[in-house]
């Protein structure tokens, strides 16, 4: 796959074939971060500061508020992430059809936009489930175009530094919005309806900036490029070997995560925290995904991406052990949502990146959808599983469980190692492009 020409060579380049290209600061082109990357970046600081407003008040909302059990809340949590996992090939599907990476992803961040005011009117079990249905359907929509987009404006060889800039950016907005939220809610007790409505016009404000500053990628003229796009084709991408293996323990893996939710309303249980300070705790993982999200990008792109996104998982079962663990007060809260941030930091754009570049350009949309549906659904299972198991068993077998699994499965991901990248030495997808031999039949 031919790499996109880039700092001065672009300027020769467009000025003869009249492409728009992005303009990208000095600094930001000599780290192989290109501008399309910082405009998705503030996108998705809104729409996290919009969303992270709404799950940070979430589960004390639903459990306190509105007294439900934990498998009802671990029912409305699956829907929240596991919806998803039913649009995200879709969404990838339509954006590589005509390279409509752009509108896809500005349909579903307009959709999650719309739905976050609509949580006004929801009271009941069914009503909070069809409506978190259609925001999370958004997020579908929108996240394997908006991956796509970063993953073909960044050189193979910046992958990982291009996700990590990103991911970054958006969790600068997952820890605003557990500010915002907290501060509407000391204002006024049980000020829910004001959360909603300023989540819902802080996602429009997202979506504009979308509109107006995220340009599409030059095109690829390469033999990747040219990759026929359908859905068969889009789960011909699973004969590649890395991306079996890719997708299989990304799965696996997901299967045994403990849901966002439930590990800040496990601290709340285990600290008997008052409700209004629920929404301050998703801010220790977000500051420590923000803090490392670059680094950890930066070490996944020398070191290999499959070493990295497989210590995240580690990260995360040193947090089930401080919450099995007798120790309590601020250290374990601390302890728990900084490994928690961690673990974020080293799996959410690295998966992405290690997957990337063994993908062609014209499917990368649906391949990213093909890992990111298998991790969305096993992970909607989990929430399922979870909350059953707290609701039968309690929380220390439920936990127990829960990291003996992880334990398991970060061996199995370990032993299935895909393959490094073409021409790379040191970890999985670090190469310059698809394996084209794997490829050829897609």
């Amino acid at each position: 796959m031919r790499e996109p020409v880039y700092l001065s060579t672009a300027r020769a380049t467009d000025a003869a074939k009249g492409v728009e290209r992005d303009r990208v600061p000095d600094s930001a082109a000599v780290r192989g971060v290109p501008a399309t990357v910082f405009a998705l970046g503030a996108v998705s600081l809104l729409t996290d500061v919009s969303a992270e407003m709404v799950t940070a008040v979430l589960p004390i909302y639903v459990v306190v508020q509105l007294g439900l059990s934990p498998l009802a809340f671990g029912l409305l949590d699956g829907v929240y992430g596991g919806v998803t996992a039913l649009v995200r090939l879709a969404g990838g599907h339509a954006a590589d059809r005509g390279r409509r990476h752009k509108l896809v992803a500005g349909l579903g961040y307009g959709l999650s936009a719309a739905a976050k005011p609509v949580l006004l009117l929801a009271s009941t079990i069914p009503a909070i489930a069809a409506v978190l249905a259609v925001d999370r359907a958004g997020k579908g929509l929108r996240t394997a175009p908006r991956d796509a987009l970063i993953s073909l404006s960044a050189r193979p060889g910046d992958q990982g530094r291009a996700f990590g800039v990103h991911r970054s950016m958006d969790t600068a907005g997952a820890l605003l919005g557990p500010l915002v939220a907290f501060g509407l809610l000391w204002a006024a007790t049980d000020a829910y309806d004001a959360v909603f409505v300023v989540s819902g016009c802080i996602a429009v404000a997202g979506v504009l900036v979308l509109v107006l500053f995220v340009h599409r990628p030059p095109p690829d003229d390469g033999p990747a490029g040219e990759a026929r796009v359908s859905l068969r084709a889009a789960l011909g991408l699973l004969r590649i070997s890395a991306m079996r293996r890719i997708c299989g323990c990304a799965a696996l893996l997901g299967l045994v995560t403990i849901s966002d939710a439930f590990i800040f309303l496990l601290i709340q249980k285990k600290l008997d925290l008052a409700p209004q300070w629920f929404p301050l705790l998703p801010l220790g993982t977000a500051a420590g995904f923000l803090a490392l999200a670059m680094p950890l990008g930066l070490l996944a792109d020398r070191i290999g991406r499959w070493p990295v996104f497989v210590g995240g998982h580690a990260a995360l079962l040193g947090a089930y052990a401080l919450l099995l663990s007798p120790a309590g007060g601020t250290g374990m809260v601390v302890g728990v949502l900084v490994l928690h941030g961690v673990f974020y930091a080293a799996t959410d754009g690295v998966l992405m990146a290690a997957a990337g570049p063994h993908l062609p350009a014209g499917l990368r949309a649906s391949g990213l959808a093909l890992v990111q549906t298998g991790q969305a659904a096993t992970r909607f299972v989990s929430s399922l599983a979870f909350g059953a198991a707290w609701t039968m068993w309690g929380v220390t077998p439920a936990i127990t469980v829960a990291a003996v699994a992880l334990a398991a499965s970060a061996v199995v991901a370990l032993v299935l190692r895909p393959g490094s990248g073409p021409g790379s030495g040191s970890g999985l997808g670090s190469g310059s492009g698809p394996v084209l031999a794997e490829e050829s039949s897609v």
